[in-house]
């Protein structure tokens, strides 16, 4: 039996025995994986080292070495948030619907574990104690796949927290990691109807792309992030700077951060040399469009000469990019219907925002942006779990159907009915 099947095997008996577990021995697990996350530090973090040594050794880029790196402050954070988990109300149990049918027989549909939830994931560590902690709230048997790249640190961290949860009570295989680095483990884990419930995908738009077309079992679409900040003639002037830089430069590698700044053209002149300014002065590389690379040129000693190499001329791809790096699209446009427009045309339909204080302008933009998450004079880098209340999420879905945006609890629950008689027949 490979590797895969035989855990799969195990994960399946074992969500049968976390379906039972009460709250407070949910919420004692949970406190106990924190403990250990803590305790076990110089371990993790050794391993991590590992990682980190074999990624920037193959020339790995500045963004996913950020993503890949563990800290003692990093640990702390990621020990914390599983702390926030258990704060959280009991996603269990909950009546979701009910009520007594016309032939007396008392129905209720409640909240239940999925079953067993995989996760197919690229070089992010601190998803592995994400989805462990969540899928423990909401009663489910993991199964993770982590990326080569990280390999070392989700092996070490998969068994830090299942032993600690092993003592704390849970059954054996309630989280377990292919540790395996042959990709076909990941073809196998996608082809195992019946015994996978859900399959999670965590990643760049090629690996969440491959998933979506291959997998034979139930799948939610974390998409990419081609996040956009859309500047409206009726910005506040005091908020644009502070938002547009925050959106790009406070983490570049992560998905809610910003790849395209959107301009309205008859405020572009007053805004966008002092953007391109600070953007370029912070090292980020700018695809602009005509007025943009207009606006430049006019003001030649705006930029140094190396801020001003840093400039390049957009082209058509550039629009549906995810840099996840020091780069940045930005295009003028006319007004608020191209700007809506291009947003649904080119985004991947993640976090998307507008700076104006026109009422009627943001009430459009909320409305017909068709995004998980849209904002209005708001950073895009709030699109999160933790910063949502959920706890620590799982991922952010861009589907439409079962879950949408940050994905917390519930979003690993589902719903069974539940009906109570006293000897009806039909």
């Amino acid at each position: 039996m490979s590797e895969v099947m035989e855990k799969a095997v195990i994960a399946k008996k074992a969500a049968g025995l976390m379906a039972r577990l009460s709250l407070s021995q949910r919420n004692d697990a949970l406190a106990a994986m924190a403990d250990a996350l803590i305790a076990e530090q110089d371990l993790i973090l050794a391993e991590n080292a590992k990682d980190m040594e074999a990624a920037e050794a193959a020339g790995t880029e500045a963004a996913l070495l950020d993503r890949l790196a563990l800290s003692a402050d990093r640990l702390a954070g990621i020990a914390l948030s599983l702390r926030d988990v258990i704060a959280l109300p009991d996603p269990l149990g909950k009546v979701l619907n009910g009520g007594t049918l016309y032939n007396g027989i008392l129905m209720r549909q409640v909240s239940v574990p999925i079953g067993v939830v995989a996760m197919i994931y690229e070089a992010r560590p601190n998803v592995t104690v994400d989805a462990a902690g969540l899928c423990l709230k909401t009663g489910n048997a993991v199964i993770l796949r982590g990326g080569s790249m990280a390999n070392h640190s989700n092996i070490v961290l998969t068994k830090v927290l299942a032993d600690a949860g092993l003592k704390a009570g849970l059954p054996e295989g309630w989280l377990q990691s292919i540790e395996t680095t042959d990709r076909a483990a990941t073809t196998e884990l996608m082809g195992l109807h019946g015994m996978i419930d859900l399959l999670i995908p965590r990643g760049s738009g090629s690996l969440i792309k491959s998933v979506v077309e291959n997998a034979k079992v139930p799948v939610i679409e974390t998409g990419e992030g081609n996040c956009h900040l859309y500047i409206h003639a009726a910005a506040d002037p005091d908020i644009i700077m502070p938002i547009t830089l925050n959106a790009k430069l406070q983490r570049p590698g992560v998905c809610n951060s910003i790849e395209t700044l959107l301009i309205d053209s008859a405020v572009a002149e007053l805004y966008l040399p002092q953007i391109i300014k600070a953007l370029t002065g912070a090292g980020v590389v700018i695809h602009a469009d005509e007025q943009c690379l207009g606006l430049v040129e006019g003001l030649p000693e705006l930029l140094s000469d190396a801020e001003r190499e840093l400039i390049v001329k957009a082209v058509e791809a550039d629009w549906y990019t995810e840099y996840l790096a020091l780069e940045i699209a930005i295009k003028c446009v006319s007004g608020i219907d191209e700007a809506i427009e291009h947003i649904n045309t080119y985004s991947t339909h993640h976090s998307d925002s507008i700076l104006s204080q026109d009422y009627e302008a943001v009430q459009r933009f909320l409305l017909e942006v068709d995004s998980a998450v849209v904002y209005a004079n708001a950073s895009t880098r709030f699109t999160d779990g933790g910063e949502f209340g959920l706890g620590a999420e799982i991922g952010i879905s861009t589907q439409k159907l079962h879950a949408r945006g940050p994905m917390g609890l519930e979003a690993l629950t589902t719903g069974k009915y539940i009906l109570e008689g006293s000897g009806q027949i039909r």
